[in-house]
């Protein structure tokens, strides 16, 4: 659509555009909205096409190649409006690699919403590594963290000082980026424990994401007992993580009951070895190897 509401009345996209053109921050910083069904919509601009008006929920549901291409388009106009001058699908790395959106020549994103492997994952990343640019990395609906982990998840985890371990997902039909941080293991299973916080796809939400401080702790860890049952249950049924450790818990000579607290209290970070795991290694180790350090 070439035309849409803003404060009530009609304007045309042609002349929207002229002011991003003067003041590139005023790129979908108004809230826009359909002239029929009055649900917000968001100013494009192409190289390709005159400006147009666009509905940025029409695409709820459908396939991961839509909502990446959505998703690609509703960062890099956020991105814009927040001043940087980025840009889409750039070939970077004597064509070896593509950048979803290029913000400066150091810094790119990705969106991704398809499956990916951890090889191509390792590949696209050296890449950028190479060519001495950031990848910054945010997830599609098939890939948002939940209470468990999944280990096709652990390739997207990032970790500062700030955050601890983090998570980037983007919410195309919210219209925001989700934060997801001082993420942490649970000792045995694969229960995760977070704090999140949203921000806008908007030039005010992408400064507010950049210069985020938490002021919380890291939430508390639930009972050390509920961890203990699950490894009692993964014993009973016999299951990979069952296997493993019990047969380094016969080796060692324990039992659920008589390993240390430490083994179900100890929490860590995403797709780290356990501190069981550990124990039970360096107490079946062959005599000779360093003892296990508490």
């Amino acid at each position: 659509m070439y035309a849409a509401l803003l404060n009530k009345e009609l304007v045309l996209a042609v002349s929207e555009a002229g002011k991003v053109r003067e003041n590139p921050a005023y790129l979908n910083q108004e809230v826009y909205r359909c002239p029929r069904c009055r649900k917000p919509v968001i100013l494009v601009l192409s190289q390709k096409a005159e400006p147009f008006f666009k509905h940025y929920q029409a695409y709820r549901g459908l396939g991961e190649q839509e909502e990446h291409r959505q998703g690609k388009m509703l960062l890099k106009a956020a991105l814009t409006a927040a001043g940087l001058n980025a840009k889409a699908e750039v070939p970077l790395a004597d064509g070896a690699l593509r950048a979803d959106i290029l913000a400066t020549p150091l810094l790119a994103f990705e969106v991704q919403c398809a499956p990916l492997s951890k090889g191509e994952f390792a590949h696209r990343h050296a890449l950028y590594q190479a060519i001495g640019i950031k990848d910054v990395w945010l997830v599609g609906r098939r890939h948002f963290l939940g209470e468990k982990l999944k280990q096709t998840q652990l390739i997207f985890f990032r970790e500062n000082r700030c955050w601890g371990s983090y998570y980037l997902e983007i919410h195309q039909e919210a219209g925001l980026i989700r934060l997801k941080y001082q993420i942490r293991q649970a000792p045995v299973s694969q229960t995760l424990l977070y704090r999140q916080v949203d921000f806008a796809l908007d030039a005010e939400g992408i400064a507010a994401l950049w210069h985020f401080r938490p002021l919380l702790p890291p939430p508390l860890a639930d009972d050390w007992v509920k961890e203990r049952d699950y490894l009692d249950q993964q014993l009973k049924e016999k299951s990979k993580l069952g296997q493993k450790l019990g047969e380094l818990m016969y080796l060692a000579g324990y039992t659920v009951f008589t390993l240390p607290k430490e083994a179900f209290s100890t929490w860590r970070r995403p797709g780290e070895k356990s501190w069981l795991l550990k124990f039970l290694q360096q107490k079946t180790a062959p005599k000779g190897e360093a003892g296990y350090k508490r």
